[in-house]
């Protein structure tokens, strides 16, 4: 121990005229200039040896490039000390003591991260509840996702809610029966051309030869399809009565106004005087199709009454997840026509493509129409249908046009009676095909055929007898 104490005192001292050295020359302007652009330096060169097929090295003093053979840059330090820094393995696995001069890098600190790049963190947003503009416009966005993250039915995607609430089976496709059928338009003396002639005409007449003015907002339908999808349908549907007398008999109608009411599961009642009770949930479909035509006798069936052609998609979740908002609607059954009209069968529905986002209805709608017509013969849930009902609909906004074909095969939908029924409805569609391409200096270019004999073999479907 006394050998130490001179050893001690004579290490403090050199420390401390050290200590003064250095804070002395660190007071000038000159030093302090110096002293930035050092650290700069160091910070560039001597602490990035990185190589691109290793793990970046620790951070280290310029004293360690000095020992690697390159000249180290001048340090305040005295030449015999050395910094406590930790030593650190270079890109090669081996000491950088024994690694040549590391070239200017991104700084790492051993971490295998680089500090240089920006960090991930989450987005900063406006919080759910606050009363700010941007977290209404948060909720607005939230509202939005949820919106469109939602189940929808156009063409092919049948709605899994609907199919579920209506116990509808989708196929995609026309049935093979109504694939396999040609219209017999040349029995009539009509020709093909002749039917081309007066789709393109109609389209002419509404997109060319009129002048009309800008549409309102969201009202681009009512402009120009709406009108041409009248005169089309009623213009095909009076050339081709002579090749179906059910047409001669039919009953237009334009915009009408289609109802239906049912039960389908139960729910427990959460407020109010009746709460605990079990209620059966309720629906109510308000349709407004653009066109329908009604005959005075039922079409064919497609397939048997018995027929399984899939599987109905199993739904546990309330109708307001979808959402199905609650509302208070006046329940009631109605095909667009009172009982007493002897068209009181479905033959054709027409509906056209809303502006907003209410594409998702084309299933639901029909089974309205169908249920409808099968509740005007006398039969409900609790006495479910002997024969089944059949009805079609064509969905278009002017161009594109997309076929359905819907088989209504019970009505048993209740708690009580869908347990005791095997059967299933069932929905044909095809995807959307266009029936024209362009309308350019009073001439239809690319007009598509195909679209055009789906459209006429749905007016002329009758029944056998016919």
């Amino acid at each position: 121990m006394p050998l130490l104490a001179p050893f001690r005192s004579q290490t403090k001292a050199v420390t401390d005229r050290i200590l003064a050295e250095f804070n002395s020359f660190i007071r000038t302007r000159r030093c302090r200039l110096w002293w930035l652009r050092q650290s700069h330096f160091s910070l560039q060169s001597a602490v990035g040896c990185r190589r691109q097929k290793a793990q970046a090295p620790r951070l280290a003093c310029a004293h360690r490039n000095r020992a690697c053979g390159k000249p180290a840059p001048r340090c305040p330090l005295p030449q015999g000390k050395r910094v406590n820094a930790p030593s650190s393995l270079c890109c090669d696995g081996q000491d950088e003591r024994t690694q040549p001069y590391a070239a200017p890098g991104r700084l790492s600190l051993g971490t295998g991260r680089d500090l240089t790049e920006r960090p991930a963190h989450p987005p900063v947003v406006a919080s759910i509840t606050a009363k700010s503009k941007a977290a209404k416009l948060r909720r607005l966005e939230r509202f939005n996702q949820r919106v469109h993250a939602a189940a929808t039915t156009f063409a092919l995607n049948a709605d899994r809610w609907y199919r579920s609430f209506t116990k509808t089976v989708f196929v995609p496709g026309m049935p093979p029966r109504a694939a396999a059928l040609k219209p017999p338009v040349e029995a009539a003396g009509a020709t093909p051309s002749d039917l081309r002639s007066l789709a393109c005409d109609a389209l002419l007449q509404e997109s060319f030869y009129q002048t009309k003015k800008r549409p309102f907002l969201y009202r681009d339908q009512d402009h120009t399809p709406g009108p041409f999808l009248t005169q089309l349908v009623s213009t095909l549907a009076a050339f081709l009565s002579g090749c179906n007398p059910l047409l001669a008999a039919s009953s237009l109608d334009l915009k009408p106004e289609v109802n239906y009411y049912w039960h389908h599961g139960e729910e427990v009642v959460a407020h109010g005087h009746r709460k605990g009770r079990v209620d059966p949930v309720r629906f109510q479909i308000d349709d407004n199709p653009h066109l329908q035509i009604r005959v005075p006798k039922q079409l064919p069936e497609v397939v048997p009454l018995e027929s399984d052609l899939g599987d109905v998609p199993v739904i546990d979740h309330k109708p307001s997840k979808l959402p199905l908002f609650k509302k208070q609607y006046e329940n009631k059954v109605f095909i667009g026509s009172k009982v007493a009209d002897p068209c009181c069968y479905g033959h054709t529905q027409f509906h056209l493509l809303p502006d907003k986002l209410k594409r998702e209805r084309f299933i639901r709608d029909l089974f309205a129409w169908t249920a409808a017509q099968a509740m005007y013969q006398g039969f409900w849930s609790e006495a479910d249908v002997t024969r089944p009902f059949v009805s079609q609909a064509v969905v278009t906004d002017g161009k594109y046009f997309a076929f359905f074909c819907y088989q209504l095969n019970t009505l048993a939908l209740t708690a009580e009676t869908i347990e005791n029924s095997p059967r299933k409805n069932i929905c044909w569609g095809t995807e959307s095909k266009p029936l024209y391409d362009v309308v350019e200096d009073g001439n239809v270019k690319g007009f598509n055929d195909d679209v055009l004999v789906q459209l006429v073999g749905f007016l002329l479907n009758r029944p056998k007898e016919l």
